[in-house]
């Protein structure tokens, strides 16, 4: 059956004027996440071999340096009310939104890139050489993630808030389709055998969960990446 785009209306949106404390306290983990995930190589240390004293001294930092901006209304989500509420204004794009969302597109697409470049040189190669691969390329890709969402090249990073009708569907949209590959990637690490037949499989079925949940989200099957057309009002999660 053939999809087509699946659209909503700004003034068809519930109108919510505050975020409940239940609302802010839930977004708080995952920014949580987001920045516990920064460091790639100690992150790749704790999948490797199941975390050490520097994990816990880096997430106790990042649990607290979150949950002040969290009580201040510092991250996305985490306001005292919704910071964007009509989808044709030009606004500023606050600061913290601007870093928490640049932040948040390194963690996905850094680690889907370098786990692709690996699964790539092991099924051409036979070969893992995925620990190579993040000590030498997760920080050059996090510069330039970072200096892209410096000059406002990302959707949500940008200086003015006047997209967001469309610039968050392709945020949700990465965020279902790299957490699924991710996660069946995970899954096939630790169910199947460590050969090269297995690899090739590997690769195949990550490929094919980041195309498939893509093209979902491209026709705003997904929750949260249907685009949002002018109208009066709009509520941006």
């Amino acid at each position: 059956m053939a999809l087509t785009l699946r659209v909503e209306y700004a003034h068809q949106r519930k109108m919510r004027t505050r975020n409940t404390r239940r609302y802010r306290a839930a977004h708080w983990p995952i920014w949580i996440w987001v920045f516990f995930l920064a460091p790639g190589p100690l992150t790749f240390e704790l999948f490797e071999r199941g975390g050490s004293v520097r994990n816990l001294v880096w997430l106790g930092a990042v649990l607290v340096l979150t949950g002040v901006a969290a009580l201040f209304g510092q991250l996305p989500g985490a306001e005292p009310a919704p910071y964007i509420l009509r989808f044709t204004e030009d606004r500023p794009n606050p600061l913290y939104r601007r870093i928490c969302y640049t932040f948040a597109w390194n963690a996905l697409l850094n680690f889907a890139l370098l786990n692709l470049a690996g699964l790539v040189w092991a099924a051409g190669s036979g070969q893992w050489r995925l620990k190579q691969i993040y000590a030498h390329g997760y920080t050059p890709l996090l510069l330039a993630i970072l200096a892209l969402g410096w000059f406002g090249a990302l959707p949500r990073v940008r200086r003015s808030t006047q997209g967001e009708g469309w610039e968050r569907r392709y945020f949700y949209g990465a965020v279902w389709s790299v957490t699924a590959a991710q996660t069946v990637l995970l899954i096939l690490w630790k169910a199947l055998a460590k050969n090269h037949t297995t690899d090739l499989v590997k690769l195949a079925v990550y490929c094919a969960v980041l195309a498939g949940m893509g093209v979902l989200a491209a026709f705003g099957v997904l929750p949260r990446t249907r685009p949002i057309l002018p109208g009066e009002l709009m509520i941006a999660d």
